[in-house]
């Protein structure tokens, strides 16, 4: 993954998992957006969202169970609709393509703190730190991306501070979780960044 010059770089090969929906306009042109299932090593499945051109889709013509390529960069943006996550994350496609191989799921980011890493400990003593990172990209937009460390990693990155300058690598994944709204249980999905590697620049 040749990272030197972007914020934000995703490589994901996985199974197209929802067919493609109308998404929204912009600048003329369309977009779409739709589910790719990116199985892990354990079994688990990592569902996520994809928004892409309307062309690229042409081009590509994916059909149910299509296996996919996609290379683009994580992105965010929030939610004020009132239903559903706050901050919805998801990855805006550059290149789609029909492939064949192993699933991937890589996760290149560069940018800077913007909160204070939380570090806490699971109920069978692994240390977790929770990060928030800002990636900025173009014409003045920060995508605010949700990063997860472990064990000695997380221990490091919880003596960081707000501004500091980091880049990561890791893998993007789902995490489904029920949240009680005025009394009734509603299932939701959240996304982070796994992350491998982690260095202070």
């Amino acid at each position: 993954m040749d990272n030197s010059s972007k914020g934000s770089m995703v490589v994901l090969r996985g199974v197209l998992g929802s067919p493609p929906r109308f998404s929204h306009m912009g600048r003329n042109k369309a977009y779409y957006t739709f589910q790719l299932v990116v199985p892990r090593l354990s079994g688990t499945e990592d569902k996520l969202n994809i928004v892409c051109e309307k062309a690229l889709l042409e081009a590509t013509e994916p059909q149910e169970r299509s296996l996919l390529r996609v290379c683009g960069e994580l992105r965010s943006y929030n939610n004020k609709s009132g239903v559903g996550s706050k901050l919805v994350i998801y990855v805006f496609a550059h290149e789609l393509e029909l492939c064949d191989g192993e699933p991937e799921n890589s996760i290149y980011l560069k940018g800077a703190l913007c909160k204070n890493p939380l570090l806490r400990t699971t109920p069978l003593g692994r240390d977790i730190c929770d990060l928030l990172v800002a990636v900025n990209r173009p014409y003045g937009h920060s995508d605010y991306l949700p990063c997860i460390c472990w064990g000695k990693s997380a221990v490091e990155a919880s003596k960081l501070g707000v501004g500091s300058n980091i880049e990561l690598e890791g893998r993007l994944q789902s995490r489904d979780y029920i949240k009680v709204v005025d009394g009734v249980e509603q299932s939701r999905t959240a996304f982070e960044v796994s992350v491998a590697m982690l260095s202070p620049l």
